[in-house]
């Protein structure tokens, strides 16, 4: 992993005007991944628009549990929505058969 590709959490809270805290509870909650070297955590910049997700969840008085259950419900409708898109397609090919 490149170092260009990382956000030092520490920067991340300031911005976002959060506790490194909330970052380290996400963590530990498997929400999102963190990259630590030499004992300063840093953010992949592609887990920053996931985060912010969460964030603006946390910031809605959502709790860490909260979050999780949200983001699982939310990834069992991603799941079926692809489902129920790849149902239609194989519909569409046995009506075109006709």
């Amino acid at each position: 992993m490149k170092a260009t590709n990382l956000i030092m959490a520490k920067d991340f809270c300031l911005f976002h005007n959060i506790d490194y805290g909330i970052i380290n509870a996400m963590h530990e909650a498997g929400l999102v991944k963190v990259t630590i070297i030499d004992k300063t955590t840093f953010i992949d910049k592609k887990e920053l628009q996931r985060l912010e997700k969460l964030i603006n969840l946390y910031q809605l008085d959502i709790n860490v549990a909260g979050i999780e259950a949200i983001i699982h419900l939310l990834n069992r409708v991603e799941k079926m929505q692809e489902d129920m898109r790849s149902l239609q397609n194989k519909l569409r090919l046995y009506e075109n058969e006709e």
